[in-house]
């Protein structure tokens, strides 16, 4: 069998991954879904992000940036041949996003590359499966076989084109459908006609149901209602921070 490497969205599966599924993990540690993803090349686009995640989340200066996070890219940069790449992300826009971006890294690479994903989608995702269930879905790994047109959503997100990365995402859509319903729900977050976008409009409507701005119940009932997004406490909490700039 091949050597394997695994490639996880975020630190929460690394903790939960099964000890008999071998191989190498590299984790993706980014919330490309969230701020500004400018620049001509990976310099460029990690400075921005560089800046971006220490001006917005408390903890994270530059230097961890670029000690903990661009150092993971640029593991899945050096993948040597030989090797089966798994990719493990799930279908909420905030996996689709760094998926978009990792096969854009990847689409020079000449080994086989892989999708590990939830059978069913839901707001827990990987974290709502059993280590033998991630086992399963692990042995049925869905084959990429259309690199090319993949790695060009991660180009027109970047640059917003939408009409191409609707296009792109309805020339796939036979074999990856869950990649329309998180374009879709990207396009459902741009501001127009007078509203501020989908999780905003959402997230007002659920504290007027709720008849509360409390951080808990209102992140929770989000994540229900809006699972589609994925977005975890941090993105929420910077949408609501924007809320009540609106209202002061």
């Amino acid at each position: 069998m091949k050597k394997q490497v695994h490639i996880l969205n975020g630190e929460a599966l690394k903790d939960r991954f099964p000890t008999d599924i071998s191989g190498d993990i590299i984790v993706a540690r980014e919330c490309l879904v969230d701020g500004s993803v400018k620049g001509d090349n990976l310099k460029e686009l990690f400075s921005c992000r560089a800046r971006f995640i220490s001006n917005h989340y408390d903890g994270y200066t530059e230097l961890d940036y670029y000690k903990k996070t661009v150092p993971e890219f640029d593991r899945i940069l050096s993948i040597k041949d030989g090797r089966d790449i798994n990719l493990w992300f799930e279908d909420d826009l905030f996996c689709q996003v760094n998926f978009w971006f990792v096969i854009n890294l990847l689409r020079k690479s000449k080994n086989l590359i892989f999708l590990v994903r939830p059978k069913n989608f839901n707001r827990y995702g990987f974290g709502g499966l059993t280590k033998s269930a991630l086992k399963s879905i692990y042995i049925e790994r869905q084959y990429l076989n259309q690199i090319d047109k993949l790695s060009k959503l991660w180009v027109y997100y970047q640059k917003a084109e939408l009409n191409k990365l609707v296009k792109t995402a309805r020339d796939v859509e036979t074999s990856f459908p869950f990649i329309l319903k998180a374009v879709d729900a990207h396009l459902e977050r741009i501001p127009k006609g007078g509203k501020f976008g989908r999780p905003t409009e959402a997230l007002i409507q659920i504290m007027d149901d709720l008849e509360t701005t409390e951080f808990g119940p209102v992140f929770s009932e989000f994540s229900i209602k809006e699972a589609i997004y994925g977005f975890g406490d941090l993105q929420v909490k910077r949408l609501l921070d924007k809320i009540s700039g609106l209202n002061a």
